[in-house]
Order: structure tokens, then C-alpha cells, then sequence
């Protein structure tokens, strides 16, 4: 059963972000969403890029990218969700979505990992991600990985965190 509490935590984070009108951000073309979207919602990813090291088809070594794991900040910065391979958004409403990149941008920020499009593969709940069709990743800070000349046979199979912040925006069929 229910409490009073979770009830109205529970309406005002699927009521909350969708009665304001967010506009779309300044990105470059190929990031912008498709015509008839509106922004649903805005979060603010704080977490880490995990990079594994190994031996390419070349035996060259490289870090290759495995996952991002962060959390999901409102604009007030509470936690209102996580980031996760996938790559999946969850709420703490019980939606997800699950992403497929569609489209890349250099950032304008120096050591950055690059601003994304993504169009929705998957989704489950029924709270404010079940209605996205597209994800922007922008505002990147960090996230990069380490210097390839780190990763080498000692290090064959190691995994390490790149410190990130991103912000991603949330869209779907305007009403």
C-alpha cells in the first residue's frame, strides 16, 4: 500500500518537469531533435565513463569504452534517477529508456566526450521516460579516457572510471 508521502513525491516527479515548457537547447544541426518533439524533461548526469583495456584486431592496445554509470540531478540537484549501459535512463518513477546513438558532435569543451542524438529502442513503466522518442547528450565535461599509452598487456582486462557531467534532454510528441 501506498503512503500519503510516496504518492506525492510520486505525482510531482511525473507532473513536476512536463508542465513547464523547457525550450530545446543551442546544438548543432545533426543534434537537433525532429520537428514536433518537445523537451519533456532535463537531468544532469554526475558519474563516470567506464573505459576496459584490451588488444584490438590490430594487437594494438586501446581503451575501449564499456558503460556510463551516473546519476540523474533535477535542477534543484536531487537524484531523481540513474544512467547505465544500454545506454538506459531509469527513474526513480520506475520508467526507462534505452537509447541508440544516431548521431555524434565534437564538444566545445577541450577533453570532453562528445555531445550525442539518440533515438529510443526500449521502453518499460509507465512514468515520464515511457513517452520519449529522443535523448540529447550535451554540456559534457570529462569522460575521457586515459592516455593510450596506459593501456598495455599488464593492463589487458582493466577497467577504469573517467569522472563525467552531461546534461540530457528528453523529448517526445508535442501534445
Amino acid at each position: 500500500m501506498f503512503k500519503p508521502v510516496a504518492i506525492i513525491t510520486l505525482f510531482g516527479l511525473l507532473f513536476s518537469a512536463p508542465a513547464q515548457h523547457t525550450p530545446a537547447p543551442t546544438v548543432p544541426e545533426n543534434l537537433r531533435a525532429p520537428a514536433g518533439e518537445e523537451v519533456i524533461l532535463v537531468a544532469h548526469a554526475i558519474g563516470f565513463q567506464v573505459y576496459v583495456c584490451h588488444a584490438g584486431a590490430d594487437q594494438k592496445f586501446a581503451w575501449a569504452f564499456k558503460t556510463p554509470e551516473a546519476d540523474l540531478h533535477d535542477a534543484k540537484g536531487a537524484v531523481i534517477g540513474t544512467h547505465f549501459a544500454g545506454p538506459t535512463w531509469k527513474l526513480n518513477d520506475g520508467s526507462d529508456v534505452t537509447g541508440k546513438v544516431i548521431a555524434k558532435s565534437d564538444t566545445p569543451e577541450p577533453d570532453s566526450i562528445a555531445w550525442l542524438l539518440l533515438h529510443a529502442t526500449g521502453h518499460s513503466g509507465s512514468g515520464i521516460l515511457s513517452r520519449v522518442t529522443t535523448i540529447q547528450r550535451i554540456h559534457t565535461k570529462g569522460g575521457q579516457p586515459p592516455q593510450a599509452s596506459t593501456c598495455n598487456e599488464s593492463k589487458r582486462g582493466t577497467e577504469t572510471k573517467s569522472a563525467y557531467s552531461a546534461d540530457y534532454y528528453f523529448y517526445a510528441p508535442a501534445h
